[in-house]
């Protein structure tokens, strides 16, 4: 498996599934929320707590091959929410955690390739 994906897993086999990148440490508890909630429905989930720009943290999980990067801040923070980062398809916006979490469930239950 490893050599037929060079490493780079779809979502349902990636080893790491979900890394969460707060914009500065204020944002750090709402990240650790976040995680608590997407390790609950089973996601394999981290946080990257380090105090780097967000550049260097995006490049790091690209290298890394994380499918998807979850971007918290203010804004994310007071809506509910996180800015959504697929490592093929780049930016997605915002959503709402609530509708997000499911999103995430089923495609790696129905094991889609995005």
């Amino acid at each position: 498996l490893l050599e037929h994906f060079g490493g780079d897993f779809p979502l349902w086999l990636a080893p790491k599934q979900v890394i969460i990148l707060p914009i500065s440490d204020k944002y750090l508890s709402y990240a650790n929320e976040l995680e608590n909630k997407l390790f609950e429905n089973d996601i394999r989930v981290s946080v990257d707590g380090r105090s780097e720009k967000m550049g260097a943290k995006i490049r790091d999980a690209e290298i890394n091959k994380i499918p998807i990067m979850l971007i918290v801040g203010e804004k994310e923070e007071n809506d509910g929410s996180a800015s959504v980062r697929r490592r093929h398809t780049g930016d997605l916006g915002s959503t709402s955690v609530d509708k997000l979490i499911p999103e995430i469930v089923e495609e790696i239950i129905n094991r889609r390739r995005a």
